[in-house]
């Protein structure tokens, strides 16, 4: 008997998996479903290629002016000489010798402390 139901059981296992190769060979939904994903994988190449053209072409245009920068340029020369940091602060220098001359000081006598006069108190009633 045990013979019997192995061979039964081989027998319906085969079968079972004769008819589900012969219907996944059979159905048209897997073609249309691997060339969908062939489109798919073309678009999200497609799309990763328009990125990398854009960021290469953003790349070589910076390197490109940073190479026309010269160090004759005359924006490079002021920065790169020290004699306008010295003019600069010899300047602001005498700007600020400037204001503290033109500086004055107000004093108001009364309201200048003064130790010996007392502050008349209020007398509560």
């Amino acid at each position: 008997l045990v013979l019997s139901n192995d061979t039964a059981l081989n027998s319906l296992l085969l079968k079972v998996l004769q008819d589900y190769l012969e219907q996944m060979n059979r159905s048209a939904p897997s073609q249309v479903r691997s060339a969908s994903s062939n489109l798919e994988i073309i678009y999200v190449l497609l799309m990763i290629g328009l990125f990398g053209f854009f960021t290469v072409g953003v790349m070589l245009t910076n390197i490109r002016a940073r190479r026309l920068e010269d160090s004759r340029d005359p924006y490079n020369t002021y920065i790169a000489t020290d004699i306008w940091h010295k003019k600069d602060r010899e300047y602001f220098q005498a700007k600020l010798i400037e204001n503290y001359k033109l500086c004055c000081v107000f004093e108001n006598q009364l309201a200048v402390e003064q130790p010996r006069t007392q502050i008349p108190e209020a007398k509560s009633s």
